[in-house]
């Protein structure tokens, strides 16, 4: 089943590698062999609508920048700088998509359809941290960077604060929630990351920080576990008692909590300790059980059809060191 895998992924690859460099010489562009020379405007404007409902994205642009040089008063202008936009987003040139949105959003900010540059530079961000492996692989986008993650949620946000009647503001809030959901999971990860270093404080914190910014995410009962299991370690049983009935009094079915609605404080964190076969592999096998919260297939409707733990290794996250997950 893994080498059937494996051989699929080869495919993908070699079929994405011969459209992009198709699409780099223009072979099948029907209007690349063109002399646009004599083209009026609304000629070459015409002529590029044809390479965009063709798919041949990489010659669009050439002659959207062409246009634009060309004319860069006309008629069309303003429109061909939307068109560019959208020419580098489907050619997964998200940077271009990006800074092409941004100098149409401060050159024209009045336009009547500046809210499609925001929706576009937003989408741009959302789908940049995929890069091509993230389509082929079952890579966990909560454990990405998450700064495409943060600047798509930032445009999203911008387009819903000055224009909540576009056409685009319910695909940007559908988006900005999926976004907000990633970005307070990423927060677990981290403060999971810190246990495995011993470092409390530092786990606490994100804890807290889920709770503060990130309320009605499917990441709060974590965060709220995480803050228990931290303060406890510190000593600070306060704190750790009030996270506790917190926990236990908003999410009784958490599975740190027993069947007595009691949770299950470690005493200390076997992650730290390491035997002699998982130093000599370098973390590959034998590995100690990890201190950390993930209850996504609890509380997360994306999720909860996945089941189990999402922290349990899988051949794939083995065999390619953990990058991919």
């Amino acid at each position: 089943m893994r080498f059937l895998f494996l051989i699929l992924i080869s495919m993908c690859l070699l079929t994405s590698g011969c459209a992009y460099f198709n699409s780099i010489n223009g072979i099948s562009s029907p209007s690349d062999t063109l002399d646009t020379s004599g083209y009026s405007e609304k000629d070459f404007f015409s002529a590029i609508q044809e390479d965009l409902k063709g798919g041949f994205w990489l010659t669009a642009i050439d002659k959207l920048r062409s246009l634009e040089s060309q004319f860069p008063f006309g008629d069309y202008a303003e429109q061909a700088q939307l068109e560019l936009i959208y020419a580098h987003l489907k050619a997964g040139e998200h940077d271009s998509a990006i800074n092409v949105a941004e100098r149409f959003i401060r050159l024209h900010p009045q336009h009547e359809n500046v809210d499609y540059a925001y929706y576009l530079k937003g989408l741009s961000s959302f789908v940049k941290s995929d890069g091509m492996f993230g389509k082929l692989l079952p890579i966990d986008e909560t454990k990405r960077d998450p700064g495409s993650a943060r600047n798509s949620f930032s445009s999203f946000g911008e387009l819903l604060n000055r224009f909540p009647e576009s056409p685009y503001a319910p695909d940007a809030q559908k988006r900005m929630i999926y976004l907000r959901n990633i970005l307070a999971r990423h927060e677990v990860h981290a403060a999971n990351y810190f246990f495995t270093r011993g470092a409390y404080l530092a786990a606490a914190n994100r804890g807290r920080y889920i709770i503060e910014n990130f309320q009605k995410t499917p990441a709060v009962p974590d965060g709220l576990a995480v803050m228990a299991q931290a303060y406890y370690l510190m000593d600070m049983h306060d704190l750790s008692s009030h996270a506790a009935k917190m926990l236990v009094e908003n999410y009784p079915n958490h599975s740190a909590l027993d069947s007595n609605g009691e949770f299950q404080y470690q005493d200390r964190d076997a992650s730290l300790e390491r035997t002699w076969t998982n130093t000599l592999t370098a973390g590959l096998f034998d590995k100690p059980p990890p201190l950390g919260f993930d209850t996504r297939h609890i509380f997360n409707d994306r999720y909860k059809k996945i089941g189990g733990n999402q922290d349990e290794e899988s051949w794939l996250d083995a065999a390619t060191f953990g990058i991919f997950k």
